[in-house]
């Protein structure tokens, strides 16, 4: 398992390097051809799987006894196509000890390690490890080094997104941009409190100007000079209180998550550098608390933005896009080969596809269908919606260039994505991933908290473009 950094301890200690005398074999089979296989295996297994009831679908195990009793074999049904959720369940459905694939995994070598690997995960920072305990020998071969390093940037939003807004503000996300640095050679700059207006960044301080926790603009860069230069931007908004147009309880209940953008772009980062794709990275992200107090910005406010443009404030709770037209104009005036932008932005997008799906804006065919392309081969998917012109008028406004919300109930998602075009024009490449972040309940490999959403998907995109 040697690697030319080490792996955080969490991670490394879902694997272990060798077998042992006690080690269980996991005999992992593709489902249509589980009965044929079980024909050449020992008859007691056979008779086993029979009496159990067991039916071979994809991530579906029986734990077989030996003659004595004690656990033999694992018997595990997997898809077709290689897939990390086929073994997710395992980690934490098997019995302590140390277990190992018994046949070569081949081309399911990376997605048997990914998802080992996401079904170990654990969010520890308030208590003791409840899951522990069960260990996967290192197989050998393609793919292990980048399992590894898409298990990292996960755990990383994992951690970041559910961590509590009291242990992570705007000052822990520079920190970890700043270790990230320092980890992969690339270097960080910041501009925070009232040197964001010195600066021209007046809507990133009108919106974290009210909270006790000082606002700032995190700027991380990496790579060679001559590389293409793609920039990623985040939102940071590490909570949400609504601002004046407070939220309920209820709404404000997960806003802990809504520095979401941040955690992706930096989880995304992580896998950049660790891979050392040739491009030259540059990341953005405004942080933020938008809090309540005789400072905080109001209804119907009108703000300057970097790029010159007034925005009048028809919401406070519309807080993460204003932040962000501010990064994304500073993005645009280097003009980068790529932008891509992940926010927790829309509710409404939430209301299309549900929580599991990001929802994908593109001003061009071909990056957009390079991210879905993407996605389906990662098993992460994204689903597009559209950038539709017609829906720009609901952001026009009678004193200011631009309103920071739409006309109606309807659209929430286009009408924000469409007010950040605003700001990044039409001609550069930009993609923008509303997320939300976090897993509303428990699945394999996917435990309630906070999670990585569509950030396989973009890796994969830019490996194959700068890989």
């Amino acid at each position: 398992m040697r690697r030319s950094r080490p792996m955080r301890d969490d991670l490394a200690s879902a694997f272990a390097s060798r077998a042992t005398k006690r080690t269980l074999p996991i005999h992992a089979v593709a489902a249509p051809r589980f009965r044929a296989q079980l024909a050449r295996w020992p008859q007691r297994w056979g008779r086993w799987v029979e009496g159990t009831g067991y039916r071979p679908r994809p991530g579906r195990h029986v734990l077989v006894p030996g003659p004595k009793g004690a656990p033999e074999a694992v018997l595990l049904a997997v898809g077709e196509v290689p897939s990390p959720w086929d073994v997710a369940a395992l980690p934490r459905a098997l019995p302590k000890g140390r277990y190992v694939f018994a046949e070569d995994p081949g081309a399911r070598l990376e997605a048997h390690v990914l998802g080992w690997a996401l079904g170990s995960y654990e969010f520890t920072r308030y208590r003791e490890p409840r899951h522990g305990g069960r260990t996967l020998v290192f197989p050998k071969g393609e793919g292990r080094s980048r399992a590894l390093r898409l298990a990292e940037a996960t755990y990383l939003v994992r951690d970041l997104v559910t961590t509590p807004a009291e242990d992570l503000g705007p000052e822990e996300l520079e920190q970890c941009a700043r270790d990230l640095a320092k980890a992969h050679g690339g270097r960080v700059t910041a501009i925070r409190g009232e040197d964001l207006l010195a600066k021209n960044y007046p809507a990133v301080h009108a919106v974290g100007r009210a909270a006790t926790k000082t606002p700032r603009r995190i700027d991380l860069r990496w790579g060679k000079a001559n590389h293409p230069k793609v920039t990623l931007v985040g939102k940071g908004v590490c909570f949400d209180s609504g601002g004046l147009d407070l939220k309920p309880a209820s709404g404000m209940l997960l806003m802990k998550k809504d520095m979401g953008g941040a955690a992706h772009v930096l989880g995304l980062a992580h896998a950049i550098m660790d891979a050392k794709l040739k491009l030259r990275l540059r990341l953005l992200v405004p942080a933020v608390e938008n809090a309540v107090a005789g400072n905080a910005f109001r209804p119907l406010d009108v703000l300057p933005t970097r790029k010159g443009l007034s925005v009048e404030v028809g919401n406070t709770d519309a807080e993460g896009r204003l932040i962000l037209c501010d990064a994304l104009a500073e993005a645009m005036r280097e003009e980068p080969a790529l932008i891509l932008d992940f926010a927790t932005l829309t509710g409404a997008a939430r209301v299309a596809l549900g929580t599991e799906v990001p929802a994908l804006f593109a001003n061009q065919d071909t990056l957009a269908d390079e991210l879905l392309g993407a996605g389906a081969k990662e098993q992460d998917p994204l689903w597009r919606l559209p950038l539709l012109d017609a829906y720009d008028r609901h952001l026009s406004s009678a004193v200011a260039d631009v309103s920071n919300v739409g006309g109606g109930r309807y659209g929430g998602a286009i009408t924000a994505a469409l007010f950040l075009r605003r700001f990044v024009g039409r001609s550069a490449p930009w993609a923008h991933v509303d997320l939300n972040a976090y897993n509303t309940d428990s699945r394999p490999g996917r435990p309630k908290g906070g999670e990585a959403m569509g950030l396989r998907a973009v890796y994969g995109a830019l490996e194959a473009r700068y890989g």
